[in-house]
């Protein structure tokens, strides 16, 4: 006996397809119900346009429509099914976008540091992570409140349950502290900052 129209499982997903083949509509709009919002997320966050979105979940569900006398039994199931179709949907548009823009190609330098930039950088950057884990625990927290966590002072003292002025005088040692370990690693020079 075939499953309920409106009760997808994947145990019911064939009995489903076979009633879709026959052209039953209610099983069609329960597979729409289930399944539109879902291939419209994937396609949004795919293709960054909810027409777009729209058109492609439309059209997913249009070929299930069309395709559901060709059903397998036994497969990974509907839902499967019309996200892999979804996706592929959605690589196409990205494709066709891709190589058949209208836009003229912009005239543009290359802006990717050099290979000496970026080893600097990195230099500096785990030369910044291990200064930051030398420091005592409050001063260490209050860099990665406020510049990390990018927190306002307020609310990077009221996190470390000091008063503003504290948190302040605990910052500015905490500064200090990196500043003294920069000299040491020679990546600055005494009595300036980067």
């Amino acid at each position: 006996m075939p499953a309920p129209a409106n009760n997808i499982t994947s145990n019911g997903d064939d009995d489903l397809m076979h009633n879709i083949a026959a052209r039953d509509s209610s099983a069609f709009a329960s597979v729409v119900e289930a399944q539109s919002n879902r291939l419209y997320r994937i396609a949004y966050r795919m293709l960054g346009d909810a027409a777009e979105a729209e058109d492609v979940a439309q059209e997913a569900l249009l070929r299930l429509w069309d395709h559901a006398a060709r059903w397998r039994s036994g497969g990974p199931g509907i839902g499967a099914w019309l996200h892999r179709v979804s996706i592929n949907l959605c690589l196409d548009r990205l494709r066709r976008k891709r190589f058949h823009s209208d836009e003229a190609v912009p005239e543009r330098t290359d802006d990717t540091p050099g290979a000496d930039e970026q080893m600097d950088d990195d230099m500096m950057r785990k030369a910044t992570l291990k200064a930051i884990g030398e420091l005592p625990e409050g001063q260490r927290a209050a860099i990665v409140l406020t510049y990390y966590e990018e927190l306002p002072n307020r609310d990077a003292a009221a996190a470390l349950d000091l008063n503003i002025k504290a948190f302040e005088s605990l910052l500015l040692r905490a500064r200090q502290t990196l500043r003294q370990s920069f000299t040491a690693y020679g990546l600055m020079e005494e009595g300036k900052s980067r």
